[in-house]
């Protein structure tokens, strides 16, 4: 599949991964929605070159320190949801990454996305602690600019808020919200475990020898993928563990992959960009997934 078919997460990143993940498949192809400063300044004034300088450079100046924020802001959301996914995955499969692979590849995407150690520590010791708070998993889908086919994934303290939230986010797109199901029948719900390497075949000995139910093994520059159903995520990954110690994983998540792409041109292109980006701006938001293929000069 080629073109730039994705799933997204943050305004600032780019996407098989709206919030951040080490490193994507080729093959899915990528697309980044990047917050832009304001163009060149002009420091020529018809009254007085010196007035017109300062004038401008401090607009530049500003411009500047309003893209900055911009961007300071967009860091926080990728914390903030860093965080909440961290801490929930930590509640519900123990604090312990050695016996949370789950956790443990969170915690190492998170620090590629180069999440601050406070930030993973306080998530960690909130799971630890008695009470906190109360997320539970939300999934919405549907047909977003251009009738591609979007999944939603939100953690979230009130699912009211959060569907009228993402609802409004389609309705202000000229999207559609659909019911569960409605696309999802369309994408594989896959682990997908990225590294360096060649060796194919060493490698789907070492997961078949494990009894992994592999779907597929990319080889592809120097890069094996590994795709499996997404129930297989931990016994996949501890085989490769085992077989082959420590491993850096490029792409170490549970994803879901369309099984077709939907072309998006002309002004739908516009039209998602933003419709990611407002889904993105959503604290419940944790990963979009879409099926959009965009023009090569998009």
């Amino acid at each position: 599949m080629q073109g730039n078919m994705c799933r997204a997460r943050s305004i600032t990143e780019p996407m098989l991964n709206i919030r951040g993940s080490g490193a994507f498949l080729p093959r899915r192809g990528s697309l980044q929605i990047t917050l832009f400063a304001p163009g060149g300044v002009n420091v020529k004034s018809p009254h007085n070159g010196n007035q017109g300088t300062e004038f401008d450079m401090g607009r530049a100046f500003q411009n500047r320190k309003e893209s900055m924020a911009k961007t300071a802001d967009a860091k926080t959301k990728v914390y903030s949801k860093y965080g909440r996914e961290i801490y929930v995955c930590a509640k519900s499969g123990g604090t312990d990454p050695s016996g949370n692979l789950t956790l443990r590849g969170l915690i190492e995407r998170a620090k590629k996305d180069q999440v601050p150690s406070h930030v993973i520590d306080k998530a960690l010791d909130k799971a630890n602690g008695a009470g906190g708070e109360d997320f539970s998993p939300a999934r919405y889908e549907g047909f977003g600019p251009g009738n591609c086919m979007v999944i939603v994934e939100c953690l979230t303290d009130n699912p009211n808020r959060t569907f009228g939230d993402v609802r409004g986010v389609f309705t202000k797109t000229k999207s559609k919200i659909g019911t569960p199901g409605s696309v999802s029948h369309m994408f594989d719900h896959s682990a997908i475990l990225a590294f360096k390497g060649e060796d194919d075949d060493a490698v789907l000995e070492a997961l078949m020898e494990a009894d992994v139910d592999v779907s597929d093994i990319e080889n592809e520059n120097g890069r094996l993928t590994v795709f499996a159903p997404h129930t297989e995520y931990a016994k996949a990954k501890q085989a490769l563990l085992d077989a082959f110690g420590d491993m850096d994983f490029e792409t170490d998540e549970i994803q879901f992959v369309p099984q077709t792409a939907t072309p998006v041109e002309g002004e739908d292109v516009a039209q998602l960009e933003k419709f990611l980006g407002m889904l993105n701006d959503l604290d419940d938001v944790q990963n979009v997934f879409h099926n959009a293929e965009l023009p090569e000069n998009a």
